[in-house]
């Protein structure tokens, strides 16, 4: 193996260095992520003491975890209360692409990303009812679907991927799928849409602390790390 494609451990690699995560569960009490403030600040200390620079808190929101937006924003304001440190925090949410968004969308009830980007899910066995037509009522209201973690969703094959791709969807990818966290098929197609430049921005999908140390002490080769948008 040549020097270039070495593996690096990613805590010694830099990959995190000044990173924006997209895509975490940090924000308490809200969904199957973080329960407790007290976690959700010994988190956020890790990320400082890694690297990182901005993070996007992204509850989720679907008909089995109904989060309202009033509610969001309020537990927000509670964890900024509460945190003190130097990373910069936002709020946005992950949409399931479900009747509840469907209604949320209708209402223009929703907390984007930044520049009006929406990050959307759907089932990991199935798409949802007509999910082309909701990513185009997605644009027609004047947001840029997202698509969280593609590279989970067993349904898919690469051919689906260009499709999305070619309809100006863009896509997330969970870091933690290029180390098989999500099993070898997630891994697998996670390395073949990263070398096939289809991502577009990562994030951690965090939902417990050990799972971030779990990805500091893989290992990945600096030519994965240089692709990682």
């Amino acid at each position: 193996m040549g020097l270039f494609n070495r593996s690096i451990q990613v805590s010694a690699s830099g990959l995190l260095d000044g990173r924006t995560d997209w895509h975490c569960h940090i924000l308490p009490g809200v969904d199957d992520g973080f329960k407790r403030m007290e976690d959700s600040l010994a988190a956020l200390a890790r990320y400082e003491q890694v690297g990182f620079r901005e993070v996007w808190l992204t509850p989720h929101i679907m008909e089995d975890i109904p989060n309202t937006t009033a509610s969001l924003r309020q537990r927000f304001t509670d964890l900024q209360v509460a945190y003190n440190g130097k990373l910069r925090l936002h709020l946005a949410s992950e949409n399931m692409m479900d009747q509840l968004f469907t209604e949320r969308l209708e209402a223009m009830d929703l907390l984007p990303l930044s520049n009006k980007r929406l990050l959307v899910e759907t089932s990991y066995f199935n798409p949802p009812y007509d999910m082309d037509g909701i990513l185009a009522s997605v644009k027609s209201r004047g947001f840029f679907p997202l698509l969280a973690h593609p590279e989970r969703y067993m349904y898919m094959d690469f051919r689906r991927y260009e499709a999305l791709k070619a309809d100006g969807i863009e896509f997330q990818l969970n870091i933690s799928s290029l180390i098989g966290s999500y099993g070898p098929e997630a891994q697998s197609k996670a390395t073949k849409l990263l070398d096939a430049g289809m991502y577009d921005y990562s994030g951690t999908d965090l939902h417990r602390l050990s799972s971030l140390e779990h990805l500091l002490e893989a290992r990945l080769g600096k030519k994965t790390l240089k692709l990682i948008p």
